[in-house]
């Protein structure tokens, strides 16, 4: 059973991970739980009995991460149930994505080709977002690259 500190933390989450990305409550209190849970696999009637929640609730939650590749799912042979488990990735996952920036500015830059006539006043907010991505797709693989070798030092113990 969770603990007081433990629901709250979770609660924090979902709160936290509805404002900043538009997710249900509940899709963030899983991710709250699976960030602090003891064994870090949880099946659904375990995630559902910590958080205090319907397995209709979990299972919508874990749906909506597994679509986005923030949990990963499997069962142990003999296992009749699935264990979940955050994808150890995922946080770099959010901000490594080069092909994602890229997309942002391309459309930033069909808009401007689009409108090649009007004012710069006009134009500048189109203009800063296909430098803003165009800056994210050359900076973020070497600081990815630099999360990931402290990562390894992290995970290693040698931070």
């Amino acid at each position: 059973m969770a603990t007081d500190w433990e629901l709250a933390f979770a609660d924090d989450a979902g709160r936290l991970f509805a404002r900043q990305y538009g997710l249900p409550p509940m899709t963030g209190r899983v991710i709250g739980w699976l960030l602090l849970c003891e064994p870090a696999q949880q099946t659904i009637g375990e995630l559902s009995e910590a958080l205090r929640a319907s397995r209709t609730a979990v299972t919508t939650a874990i749906s909506t991460l597994e679509d986005w590749s923030w949990v990963r799912r499997s069962r142990a042979a003999g296992e009749r149930v699935d264990r979940v488990w955050l994808d150890p990735d995922v946080w770099l996952r959010l901000v490594d994505n080069t092909a994602e920036h890229t997309a942002l500015g391309e459309l930033a830059r069909r808009g401007l080709d689009a409108m090649s006539g009007e004012s710069a006043e006009r134009r500048a907010r189109l203009a800063e977002l296909a430098e803003f991505a165009a800056f994210l797709a050359e900076r973020m693989p070497a600081l990815a690259a630099e999360w990931r070798a402290r990562q390894d030092a992290l995970r290693t113990g040698q931070r």
